[in-house]
């Protein structure tokens, strides 16, 4: 049994050919020997003629038959691809409440990567807000600033104000406070403290200082009255507030002047944007005032006045 079958065979004749020396079933097992073809010319025909259906190339079918199997090609090809490992259900914290991770939005915004909670900013502000209104007044926004560790009238709680959008001084709705928290990703006194470095420096890109300088005019404003033009001595205390970081060599000279001048009505919106303009421009000798330009009058007399004084103290022979 452990010889190949093939050797239980009848010899061939001299001069015929084994039809099985090629065929790929051979090697089967189960393959029953060859015997000579019988004598019967008829049957002998019709065998000849199987054994050349036999000797023809194999087919796949008989490929895969003659191999004893699939070969290892074909066994990569119906390999199964491996099960994907079952999708897991996050069924923790669902339903929960989402936080607020983000910082300022636009450039050179205030980032954050500690949750912050909406239900602390609101206990924040019913901390500190006025009994009757659903407002932080007077009172309340000095006991806040206290907290704070700050005065009311430092230049950081006009930032926390530009970030709140307030609409007045000495007032913050419940709106805006709310939306400064979300704008400074703040819930708390000490997190709002840690925040004081990145509001300074944020200011400091022209384009930020440009937006907090012209906001600064409406905040300015007493809106109840109906009021549209900043009084003179609420315009100069303003102008050494939103300068007080970085100040410009002009802005002394020019708050001399107006302080000399007090029977100047108030100060335009116009004359207000513009001088932000002026003292990026204008040296600090005024030398490159043009009064051909469209500046604003108070400008022109500014100006004009400033050359009769430096005029007036220079010494002749």
């Amino acid at each position: 049994m452990g010889k190949c079958l093939s050797c239980c065979e009848k010899p061939v004749p001299p001069g015929s050919s084994h039809p099985t020396a090629s065929h790929p079933l051979h090697t089967l097992p189960l393959h029953r020997p060859y015997t000579a073809l019988p004598q019967d010319s008829k049957e002998a025909a019709k065998l000849q003629q199987q054994a050349l259906v036999q000797q023809s190339p194999p087919g796949p079918t008989d490929s895969l038959l003659g191999s004893g199997g699939p070969t290892p090609a074909e066994k990569k090809m119906f390999t199964p691809y491996p099960k994907l490992p079952p999708i897991k259900r996050q069924t923790n914290g669902e339903g929960k409440r989402p936080s607020f991770t983000v910082g300022m939005g636009g450039g050179g915004g205030l980032g954050g990567g500690r949750e912050v909670s909406e239900a602390k900013m609101v206990a924040l502000f019913e901390q500190y807000k006025d009994e009757d209104e659903d407002a932080m007044l007077a009172d309340g926004i000095e006991r806040f600033c206290s907290d704070l560790g700050v005065q009311p009238d430092e230049f950081i709680v006009l930032l926390i104000a530009w970030k709140c959008e307030a609409a007045t001084m000495c007032c913050f709705t419940r709106s805006e406070f709310l939306h400064g928290c979300h704008a400074m990703h703040v819930d708390s006194v000490k997190g709002l403290q840690a925040r004081f470095p990145e509001l300074k420096a944020e200011v400091r890109s022209r384009p930020q200082f440009k937006e907090m300088y012209r906001w600064t005019y409406k905040f300015g404003l007493d809106h109840e009255s109906g009021q549209r033009t900043l009084p003179l001595e609420m315009a100069i205390g303003l102008w050494r507030l939103v300068f007080s970081q970085s100040q410009p060599p002009v802005l002394e000279r020019w708050l001399s002047f107006l302080e000399k001048h007090m029977n100047i009505r108030g100060i335009p919106k116009d004359t207000w944007d513009m001088f932000l303009n002026f003292t990026e421009q204008v040296g600090d000798d005024l030398s490159s005032y043009d009064d051909t330009e469209a500046w604003p009058s108070l400008l022109d007399d500014f100006v004009e006045f400033e050359n009769d004084r430096q005029n007036q103290n220079v010494k002749t022979d």
